[in-house]
């Protein structure tokens, strides 16, 4: 019976509007953000004047190209507009998605969520047939064009989505987020010039329904969006959530492409509804009549596919939890907190010292971080201790071309934690330098001395 239910769901058909819509606001939101960091001066900020960049594990050899980083981002804009077009789209979005994730690897201190979520929606798009519906490339070859795809390749999407916000949803079920209301308690109070929303924001029972209301929300939206009765009112709060944290938090892109990619869970027909209107406006007619015409695919390739899609979300189902692998409390050592869409649940604040001791003659040298660093990658260095196992390494090799003999790096590290009073992080006797970057735990990161119960 569950046999004969999953054969009928894996060769059952619905509209490709819906990936047609996903791929056109995927890539222009993509394409606006490219924009706005050339505009803005950050390539030249985060990635031509530092002098270290962070790497991550296995992708060290990722490093910004230059001058010619103007060329990769560029490259990326020029293919997030192809996506959006539909033009030599396989190779478009596959090149989006390798520009973006390459982008993404080269400095892990502007490591964000939503930057992982395009790399993983972009390569998703890239393996699903978004290409074959209202696309330039079903204009230049209207045999490609197909008006249903295996249902399949929609629900792709929609169970990346539900994987983001549940998991999200999942990362807030905390002492710290639930009984304290931090960091929440700590962040509205500072948005309390706002208009009309501002008085509020600084008492604490506000504080404590944004949390409880964010996790709650993440847990339940994506099942109400699947259910015809309830999508339109839970749209509707997908718009009003993200919109407030647009206006609350400085998180960039991030609501856009979230209100956005939401949509997916409206029905084909909704979707070939906007379609027809942006025909209207565009003046266009489609390249191939409406009546139903399915994109088969041959039992190979299909069941490349399925299983390539299903390594894919077994991956993405099993990773955020790998911090259970970790024997100490992940907010204070962010073993395996990356990639586990833990959105906005810490205000981490630290402070950090580096000395380099010449291993010849003893004499100890004050490190100036800014001398090396940006602002931002010293203030996210300052509470990740894998980071800080990088830095040190950057300084052990800098002094050695400087004359200093076996260079020594030791770090007095300060940090607090959600509104806890700062303490020492790590081990300032370990010599940083000797200490080998790797997936282990790190023994000399110092207690915590305090609990967090919860997920």
């Amino acid at each position: 019976m569950q046999s004969s239910r999953l054969q009928r769901y894996l060769h059952a058909y619905t509209p490709a509007a819906p990936l047609a819509t996903f791929r056109m606001a995927f890539g222009l939101l993509v394409l606006a953000s490219v924009v706005r960091f050339w505009a803005k001066g950050w390539i030249d900020e985060l990635y031509l004047q530092p002098k270290f960049f962070f790497p991550y594990y296995g992708f060290e050899w990722v490093r910004p190209l230059g001058v010619y980083t103007y060329g990769l981002f560029a490259f990326c804009g020029l293919c997030a507009l192809l996506v959006t077009l539909g033009y030599r789209y396989r190779a478009a979005s596959l090149g989006l998605f390798l520009s973006f994730t390459y982008i993404e690897l080269m400095d892990k201190s502007t490591y964000l969520n939503h930057y992982y979520f395009v790399s993983l929606a972009a390569l998703l798009l890239a393996l699903l047939p978004a290409g074959r519906y209202f696309a330039l490339d079903t204009h230049r070859h209207p045999a490609r064009w197909r008006s249903e795809v295996p249902r399949w390749t929609v629900d792709a999407l929609r169970l990346l989505m539900g994987i983001v916000y549940v998991y999200a949803g999942l990362a807030k079920l905390n002492s710290d987020w639930l009984v304290e209301a931090m960091p929440l308690r700590i962040w509205l109070p500072a948005k309390n010039d706002l208009p009309l929303i501002g008085p509020l924001l600084g008492q604490v029972w506000v504080a404590y329904a944004f949390s409880w209301f964010g996790a709650v929300y993440d847990l339940t939206v994506p099942f109400f969006l699947l259910y015809r009765r309830t999508r339109p009112w839970a749209y509707v709060t997908v718009v009003v959530f993200h919109v407030l944290t647009a206006v609350l938090f400085p998180i960039g892109m991030f609501p856009y492409v979230m209100m956005v990619a939401a949509l997916v869970f409206f029905p084909g027909a909704w979707h070939e509804r906007v379609l027809q209107r942006l025909r209207g406006l565009l003046r266009s007619s489609p390249t191939a009549p409406f009546s139903p015409t399915p994109l088969r695919y041959g039992p190979a390739r299909r069941q490349l596919l399925l299983l390539t899609l299903g390594v894919f979300f077994a991956v993405q189902l099993v990773l955020p939890f790998r911090y259970l692998l970790y024997p100490h409390e992940l907010f204070w050592t962010e073993e395996g907190y990356r990639f586990s869409w833990r959105v906005m649940l810490m205000e981490k604040m630290g402070y950090v010292q580096f000395k380099v001791v010449d291993g010849a003659t003893g004499r100890i040298r004050q490190v100036d971080n800014r001398a090396h660093l940006s602002v931002l990658q010293e203030k996210m260095m300052s509470t990740q201790p894998d980071m800080l196992v990088q830095f040190a390494h950057y300084l052990r090799d800098y002094y050695a071309g400087q004359g200093v003999q076996r260079p020594q790096v030791y770090a007095d590290a300060y940090v607090s934690l959600n509104g806890r009073l700062g303490k020492s992080f790590i081990d300032p006797t370990v010599d940083l330098a000797r200490v080998k970057d790797d997936l282990q735990p790190k023994p000399w990161i110092l207690p915590f001395d305090d609990e967090i119960t919860g997920l």
